[in-house]
């Protein structure tokens, strides 16, 4: 089953510079056991030393969150897409980080 999966803009420079790669699996976990095999350096930045997927990582199966589903055992099937989805956080105040006065 081709399934494509999409690698955010941060992560591409541990990807090949590629967007997207296309993988034959049949879970959410699959595809991203085969994506990782393939790029090396994108596992440490989406796993933990345990294999578990961090949690700053949202991992996302045709725009449903596979944390709704069955998580990484999520089946797939031909023509889906993965999204890699890092969350972000952090930026300021309105006032620049000041303290207000």
């Amino acid at each position: 089953m081709a399934v494509k999966v999409i690698i955010p803009t941060p992560l591409r420079v541990y990807a090949g510079k590629r967007d997207s790669t296309e993988v034959s699996a049949g879970s959410v976990a699959g595809a991203l056991a085969q994506l990782t095999a393939e790029f090396t350096e994108l596992k440490k930045h989406l796993f933990t030393e345990q294999g578990h997927l961090r949690s700053f990582v949202n991992v996302y199966l045709n725009d449903e969150d596979i944390r709704y589903l069955a998580k990484e055992q999520t089946v797939t099937k031909d023509g889906d897409t993965v999204s890699i989805v890092p969350s972000i956080a952090g930026g300021c105040s309105g006032n620049s980080g000041q303290a207000s006065r």
